[in-house]
């Protein structure tokens, strides 16, 4: 039985009952990944899962299944073909953090960058599954994100940045672009 198959059933054994991180972290059985699995959920089967976001009453890291009932969900229709375009229109690098896929992620210590593909503008507030709604981010931005899009830094933004980094980092941000624009 998966994370999210044994999330469910404690959920629907605990209508009702406040639960907290820890103990739905133990139930996936400690994986990282399991407020993600609360989410798919909340999201893709429709579970009225509740958090200090929906009610004013439960502090962060508290979740609360109201009903056994689902609502209407949204069908994920996103296909292989379009996850690839984004992902490679993107450069598999996340949009709200600039984490690269399979390196260590900068802002999440032992963890290596995953990328998902999320909506701009979401479903649920009428956004579309068109690749011109889609980007590429990092599971950290992913589980945050909440239909906020942060604008991309200017070129003078970059360069103040890079300009207060070490010489050590410049060179490397130089060796990285030399690879990435060979014939420039």
């Amino acid at each position: 039985m998966g994370a999210r198959d044994k999330l469910r059933t404690h959920f629907l054994n605990n209508i009702g009952k406040v639960m907290h991180a820890n103990e739905l972290r133990a139930v996936a059985g400690g994986i990282t990944e399991w407020a993600r699995r609360v989410r798919e959920l909340r999201n893709e089967e429709g579970f009225l899962i509740l958090t200090h976001n929906d009610r004013a009453e439960l502090k962060p890291g508290e979740y609360l299944l109201e009903t056994a009932k689902p609502v209407p969900s949204f069908k994920r229709d996103i296909s292989k073909e379009v996850r690839s375009l984004v992902l490679d229109r993107n450069g598999f690098t996340c949009q709200m953090c600039g984490a690269v896929a399979g390196e260590p992620h900068p802002y999440a210590e032992g963890r290596k960058t995953r990328l998902h593909i999320g909506h701009i503008i979401d479903k649920s507030l009428g956004g579309s599954d068109e690749p011109s709604n889609l980007r590429a981010l990092c599971s950290v931005c992913n589980e945050g994100s909440s239909n906020v899009t942060m604008d991309r830094p200017s070129a003078l933004k970059l360069l103040t940045q890079v300009r207060r980094a070490t010489v050590t980092d410049q060179l490397e941000l130089l060796q990285w672009l030399k690879k990435k624009f060979p014939d420039r």
